[in-house]
């Protein structure tokens, strides 16, 4: 036997093994809405896979000796290509759990499609090295290669080919790859011409199989594991964007979503407004002259392209983590114009590590409107030091407006880091200067506010007039909603008292991530924000709006 041969295929072993990782923890990760234990519970699932696999091989490895005879080879070969039609049938068989039960179901495959690798490495170990005195070193390269291959597999999949092609597409290509490897190593361990021949039968059917199952097992794929038990087979995204960074789907009205939950709307009318963009309107009630914007997220670009239109606006820097949402906006005449504004300036980053980056930039107003606060990484833009950080970049009267999803905990450590502050729907706006909800400047800006040239308001029509109305009165103290709480405008005061038994959250708390159990994930991604007439007590409330 060849070692490179041997060390060749404890490379590619590692590196389909690492690829089909990333692609569960893709789709795990947009079944449950990006919660944070997604990605532990599939690496668990994983791991256990592997060392069952690892486990089981001890039995072959008892009854045939260590010889370095190539034919050993076809009994790795042979899991190697079990492994990749299991693991290619993974992601369809997860999409159909969902429909009708808890994701959690799913994870078996994972161990089931992980053990076939996993006896891989154990034997190519045992029946690839010859027992003499170099076999400590070679062991060591081998396991170098399965680690060199396994690095290889998060870095070209996950930041390559998954920002190229479609997670269909990088499914079966590595089915075919693994495939492609276990015919190779089969062919290294010397059959006969009947053994290859029927090998070579086998693995062409499976890869047929692969190629010609795909469109079928994968289709709708997005939808059926966004939706859950509500989708329909007729259904179909209007849009669905592919990145490394996350999958964006854009359903016929104009709804968005990120990673399998509500992300927005592409909407800026007042007149009409499922997605309470009317919160996007209300800078202009918090602060009366906000020149220097920066906006943490673009998502649909609906509030960037409000913000934008500000008539005191000079400079709106926008940060934006996906890149994909550029490729969304400009299909979209609505947002459009945003990508060719001047006075927009979009950065590709995260926008903590932005803010560290710049500490020089400040600005009038920061507006975050983020996504739900109990999604992964969520408490780095929600947390004390989070908002301390922010302070430095306000300047004298700068306003942090920002949206907290209806979450108590978030509400309260706002409340809590500035001595000033106002909840205006589930968004609060703090600063350390006094801050007031000036309804008669609002009034008189949106009376004249504009898009694109085209007013949101015709003063002409006394429906427009009314709407205007209803759409100022949000600012006011009032209606009291069930329980004694008001529905859109509280100030700090009030909010301190409906969340004293709230914990402020952290860094090292983590407490919006890990209040909801890993498996209570929502039945179907919500299709709108939070009703108007409902403020939710718990965050597990509003994740079904």
């Amino acid at each position: 036997m060849n070692f490179f041969t041997v060390l060749a295929a404890a490379a590619f072993s590692g590196f389909l093994g690492l690829s089909y990782e990333i692609l569960w923890v893709r789709v795990f990760s947009f079944a449950t809405g990006g919660t944070a234990a997604s990605f532990g519970v599939v690496l668990g699932a994983f791991l256990l896979g592997l060392a069952a696999g690892s486990f089981a091989s001890w039995g072959t490895c008892r009854l045939r000796p260590a010889t370095g005879d190539a034919r050993h080879l076809r009994i790795p070969a042979a899991l190697l290509l079990l492994g990749s039609v299991q693991a290619f049938l993974v992601i369809p068989a997860l999409a159909w759990i969902v429909r009708t039960s808890s994701f959690s179901h799913a994870l078996p495959l994972i161990s089931v499609a992980a053990a076939s690798q996993g006896a891989v490495l154990p034997l190519l170990s045992q029946f690839g090295i010859r027992p003499d005195a170099d076999a400590g070193a070679r062991l060591s390269y081998l396991y170098v290669a399965n680690i060199l291959g396994s690095v290889s597999g998060s870095l070209l999949t996950g930041f390559v080919l998954l920002d190229r092609l479609s997670l269909t597409q990088v499914s079966r290509l590595m089915a075919l790859l693994g495939i492609g490897l276990a015919t190779a190593l089969f062919a290294v361990s010397r059959p006969r011409a009947r053994a290859f021949a029927a090998w070579g039968a086998i693995a062409g059917i499976s890869a047929c199989s692969v190629v010609a199952s795909t469109p079928s097992l994968y289709s709708s794929l997005y939808e059926k594991l966004q939706f859950k038990h509500d989708y329909d087979p007729g259904w179909t995204f209007a849009d669905v964007i592919e990145t490394r960074s996350s999958v964006i789907t854009v359903e016929r009205n104009g709804t968005v979503s990120g990673g399998g939950v509500y992300d927005g709307a592409i909407n800026v009318d007042l007149l009409h407004d499922p997605n309470l963009v009317v919160r996007a309107y209300a800078l202009a009630a918090l602060h009366p002259d906000p020149r220097r914007v920066l906006m943490i997220g673009l998502s649909s670009g609906s509030w960037a392209q409000v913000i934008a239109h500000h008539p005191s606006l000079e400079r709106l820097v926008v940060v934006e983590i996906n890149p994909g949402y550029l490729k969304l906006i400009p299909r979209h005449p609505a947002v459009a114009s945003l990508l060719v504004n001047p006075k927009v300036e979009i950065v590709i980053d995260d926008g903590r590590r932005w803010l560290r980056a710049n500490p020089n930039e400040t600005f009038d107003a920061i507006v975050q409107n983020t996504s739900w606060h109990w999604r992964a990484h969520m408490t780095e833009l929600l947390s004390m030091e989070y908002l301390e950080l922010v302070k430095h970049h306000l300047k004298p009267g700068g306003v942090f407006y920002y949206n907290t999803t209806w979450s108590l905990a978030a509400q309260k450590t706002g409340c809590t880091s500035f001595p000033f502050g106002l909840r205006f729907v589930n968004c609060l706006a703090v600063s350390e200067s006094p801050l007031r909800f000036e309804r008669e400047r609002w009034r008189s800006l949106l009376a004249t506010y504009a898009i694109d040239g085209r007013p949101i308001f015709d003063m002409t029509n006394a429906n427009h007039r009314a709407r205007l109305e209803e759409v100022v009165r949000m600012g006011e103290p009032g209606p009291v909603e069930k329980g004694g709480r008001t529905l859109f405008f509280e100030p700090c005061s009030s909010v301190l008292k409906w969340t004293v038994n709230e914990d402020v959250i952290t860094d090292d708390n983590m407490e919006p991530e890990w209040y909801r159990p890993w498996w209570a994930t929502p039945s179907a991604s919500p299709s709108h924000e939070p009703a108007r007439g409902h403020v939710p007590d718990r965050p597990s409330e509003a994740i079904h709006g």
